[in-house]
């Protein structure tokens, strides 16, 4: 009886096997390299740097000079998710007028590239994960600005005003005023009136 190593495989059939097992991990390579990128473009980046530029920008004021480096580092990566992840789920609950219109209907979700429910639990993550950097490592008032203006984006702007009001802008753009008091609360430890001057 042959046993698995009286097997010997013949130099051609070894590299065939080498070859397809290259072929499929160039694959897998790809898939996972498009996925990701799928999952960043959900999380609206170019949204995500304006708002860390206005949460950073206030960081600097409230402090009167430069953060300290750490406090700068959580701080961003805790607004970078909030962000992230109301624009995720913002995506997802816009993906049945992005399927129409021919600006969006290459995203991830009306492409049928990302499942909704997925993007729904990325989105959903991303902003509890924020929750836990800014309770952890900035503080807890910063944790609830930062949560607060990723619920006034996803239920005010995106499902109350988007489709209802062309003063959705007007009105929506409030999220992006939470940046500058989560950046002040970051530093300062309260929001006081310079922070919503800002």
């Amino acid at each position: 009886m042959q046993t698995s190593a009286d097997i010997v495989m013949s130099p051609p059939d070894a590299l065939a096997a080498a070859g397809a097992a290259d072929d499929v991990a160039r694959t897998l390579s790809t898939q996972l390299r498009s996925s990701a990128r799928d999952y960043v473009s959900l999380a609206k980046p170019r949204i995500i740097v304006l708002l860390l530029i206005t949460e950073v920008a206030t960081m600097f004021i409230a402090a009167r000079g430069i953060p300290s480096v750490a406090l700068l580092f959580w701080a961003a990566l805790g607004g970078a998710l909030a962000s992230g992840g109301s624009g995720a789920i913002n995506c997802w609950y816009d993906r049945d007028i992005d399927r129409v219109m021919a600006r969006t209907c290459s995203r991830p979700l009306p492409s049928g590239r990302i499942l909704p429910w997925k993007a729904l639990t990325f989105g959903v993550s991303l902003i509890a994960a924020s929750v836990v950097v800014f309770s952890l490592a900035v503080n807890t008032l910063a944790a609830l600005l930062a949560l607060g203006g990723a619920l006034f984006y996803v239920f005010i702007y995106t499902m109350l005003l988007k489709r209802r009001t062309p003063l959705n802008i007007v009105i929506g753009g409030a999220a992006g005023a939470f940046p500058p008091l989560v950046g002040w609360a970051a530093v300062q430890g309260n929001v006081g009136w310079p922070a919503f001057v800002l």
